[in-house]
């Protein structure tokens, strides 16, 4: 299965257009057909950029959340009511959403990360941000945390 890897800037036009970096686009799957969804992030003031095989497993973890529960109400509402259908243009450029910009505070480059199944999307100046709240010693942490094991160790 593709993965999405690396980070990738671009700049947009006025009309919202940036470039699909050529990299991420030789990993979609032919499934994918170019389209894709677009989501706002969870937490960080970026973006998620799904393309469509990838966003279908996502639908269907979403129709297996109560909506009876008022976290699932919530999980659903928040995801799927910024959700937007996008399609790569002939010149494979992506129009990004006007009021998606606005939430992400995208002005005149994106920065591309590779996340795998999916891909996010962010200022140069947030992901600046979001880079500098987070110190070596947390990384490291964090990725025993998620990871497993002690990095520190492995290998040695």
């Amino acid at each position: 299965m593709p993965s999405f890897k690396g980070q990738y800037e671009h700049s947009i036009d006025d009309k919202g257009r940036v470039a699909f970096p050529a990299k991420l686009r030789k990993n979609l799957s032919p499934d994918a057909q170019e389209k894709f969804t677009i989501v706002r992030g969870q937490s960080e003031e970026c973006l998620y950029l799904y393309p469509e095989n990838e966003w279908q497993a996502v639908e269907k973890k979403l129709s297996t959340v109560n909506s009876f529960s008022k976290k699932g109400r919530l999980v659903k509402r928040y995801l799927l009511r910024f959700a937007e259908d996008l399609s790569l243009d002939k010149q494979n450029r992506i129009a990004l959403p006007s009021d998606h910009i606005n939430y992400s505070a995208i002005d005149s480059k994106v920065v591309f990360i590779g996340m795998g199944e999916h891909i996010e999307i962010w200022s140069p100046a947030k992901l600046e941000e979001a880079d500098e709240n987070v110190s070596a010693e947390s990384i490291e942490e964090i990725f025993e945390q998620v990871l497993g094991g002690d990095l520190e160790n492995d290998g040695d």
